[in-house]
């Protein structure tokens, strides 16, 4: 896919790894559809891609929320004319142990709240939104793409069950529709980025961050700007369809 002058969206674009794969679109001189619900930093993100020479355009919307991002992709498609390409990263977490266990009695569990929020946010917005753009591909004609993020931590990872759950579901959903889109001439594929520099682990202390990176092959976070790249590539190798690509460092947990 060529990209200048298509139209991208991204959810979750107001910092980290959605504003580093929104500017790396724009770029390209792909417009964007900006989503999240921090405003202030969504709107940083669309005034560093206004300087880079396209138009970007912010959506506040929650995406576990099927009236809005029914509204926001109608919206989207009204000022610009067309969806293109979906970047579905908008994601929360929510760590917990399924139980904890002192001397042999149980004194905590994950809520139903906190595994209800994770699903919702990372799996059930993936869904919404995956669906409503794939729906304005069909009827414009032209095709597309959509990219869901994933995480290396699909693999199941200690504390997260609600996080590992979702995002192998993510993974599991870009191929469903790979195979299910690909008559509409569109495509899906996704992203399994392993611990990554972002505003969360970048604020740790050292001592923790050591602990965090030291399994890594690579021997480092990823930046957000390798996980961008990836991202470029799905959107612009017309071959690319149904797969994750991993991008860890190495990493295997």
């Amino acid at each position: 896919m060529h990209l200048t002058g298509c139209t991208t969206v991204v959810t979750g674009a107001a910092r980290g790894i959605g504003r580093a794969m929104a500017l790396r679109f724009a770029r390209e001189g792909s417009n964007l559809a900006l989503i999240d619900l921090r405003v202030e930093d969504l709107g940083e993100t669309q005034s560093l891609a206004q300087d880079l020479g396209v138009e970007a355009r912010t959506y506040a919307a929650n995406v576990a929320d099927e009236q809005a991002v029914c509204a926001v992709m109608e919206r989207i498609v009204a000022d610009f004319g067309r969806i293109d390409v979906l970047v579905n990263n908008a994601g929360i977490v929510k760590d917990s142990l399924l139980i904890k266990v002192r001397d042999g009695e149980v004194i905590d569990k994950l809520s139903l709240s906190n595994w209800q929020a994770v699903i919702d946010v990372n799996l059930t917005g993936v869904f919404l939104c995956g669906r409503e753009a794939a729906t304005h591909m069909v009827k414009q004609g032209r095709g597309g793409v959509i990219i869901n993020i994933s995480s290396v931590s699909r693999h199941g990872n200690t504390g997260q069950t609600n996080y590992s759950a979702a995002k192998a579901g993510v993974e599991s959903m870009a191929v469903v529709w790979a195979k299910e889109l690909a008559r509409y001439g569109i495509r899906a594929g996704a992203i399994a980025p392993g611990y990554s520099r972002t505003d969360i682990l970048s604020s740790m202390k050292p001592e923790l961050l050591e602990r965090i990176v030291a399994p890594v092959p690579a021997g480092r976070l990823g930046e957000p700007e390798e996980i961008a790249e990836a991202a470029l590539f799905i959107a612009r190798n017309d071959f690319f369809t149904g797969r994750c690509l991993d991008l860890d460092g190495g990493l295997r947990i």
